[in-house]
């Protein structure tokens, strides 16, 4: 009977730790955009809690945001802002969210290195090749431009649960969620990589991140938005590029939502403001453009007020993150 005792006293302690640990938790789903971004985050505040465990998952933006929607996820990461849609599905599952921008993005298109006749291209070349009325006609690269030579183009692109593909359809077809289908799609970017890197005659698009990580296995192609607005023609995405707005249109900011009920923990709090204190320099350490130094601490601010709702959604390519929220603080 002592053994007995002692048995289920041992079980009840233990249960009681198991709880205990649970409730330190942190889980986040999401962009795979965003996700290099979130888990060095993550790596860097475990090593200074160890009592936190956070998580870090790559389902999409808009599969992440499905899952916080439903209230299954702390933080939601997403490389666009969130739609009307789902804030009425979060609205009828009681989820109220605070919208942190965390970074800036540009999106790169690359071709196989061994590719050595494309070294730039125009927003209207990327339309010809993506748009919806190209799938099963533009299938060769002569047919982008005739110096170019008569070879298949295999193309490899984001998924369309990802928010790059909705960025990307939005700024080069002018349609969001408009594109041909007859690609190689993936939600996580490392498989993009991996086709591209393999075949010659491939072209893809996604975040500039995961081209600073594979440098040595793809080739970075120059942009025209053809408007030369800035009058220096064809652009990279290169971190002061995208900071000055000269990558156009394809340039973004990355954000990161938090459910406000999740707010309440001790350990999200910490984690946003390790998040705010510590992402920047995390997010050049992963190939990102971190965002101006003053809009972090307003950011931060605005967590700390809990400041529910989208600033972003609608906003514009070339409206600068601090000034929104400067305003609204």
């Amino acid at each position: 009977m002592k053994k007995l005792i002692l048995g289920l006293l041992g079980l009840a302690i233990f249960s009681s730790a198991s709880l205990t640990y649970a409730q330190k938790m942190i889980e986040i789903d999401g962009s795979s955009t965003v996700y290099p971004i979130t888990e060095a985050v993550a790596e860097e505040f475990q090593k200074s809690d160890a009592e936190v465990k956070v998580t870090v998952g790559i389902s999409g933006t808009g599969g992440g945001f499905k899952r916080f929607c439903l209230g299954e996820t702390d933080i939601s990461d997403a490389s666009r802002p969130i739609e009307p849609t789902e804030v009425e599905l979060a609205s009828k599952n009681g989820i109220e969210f605070i919208e942190l921008p965390v970074a800036y993005d540009g999106l790169a298109v690359v071709v196989n290195p061994k590719n050595d006749w494309v070294t730039s291209m125009t927003v209207s070349e990327l339309k010809k090749l993506w748009e919806p009325a190209a799938q099963g006609k533009i299938t060769r690269w002569n047919q982008i431009r005739p110096e170019w030579p008569d070879k298949e183009i295999r193309l490899f692109g984001a998924g369309t649960d990802s928010g790059t593909y909705e960025y990307f359809t939005e700024a080069v077809v002018q349609q969001k969620k408009a594109s041909r289908g007859d690609y190689t799609a993936s939600e996580d970017d490392n498989v993009l990589v991996q086709g591209i890197a393999s075949d010659p005659l491939a072209l893809g698009f996604f975040g500039v991140a995961y081209y600073e990580q594979n440098k040595d296995r793809l080739k970075l192609v120059s942009i025209d938005d053809e408007n030369d607005v800035n009058g220096k023609g064809p652009q990279l995405p290169t971190y002061q590029n995208v900071l000055d707005g000269i990558y156009q249109p394809l340039a973004r900011p990355l954000f990161i939502y938090v459910s406000k009920k999740s707010a309440e923990k001790p350990e999200v709090v910490k984690f946003i403001e390790f998040y705010m204190t510590q992402g920047a320099a995390l997010s050049k350490e992963v190939g990102y453009i971190a965002l101006p130094d003053q809009a972090y601490p307003l950011a931060w601010k605005r967590f700390e007020a809990r400041k529910t709702g989208s600033l972003f959604h609608g906003v514009q390519t070339g409206v600068k993150i601090e000034d929104l929220l400067k305003k609204e603080a």
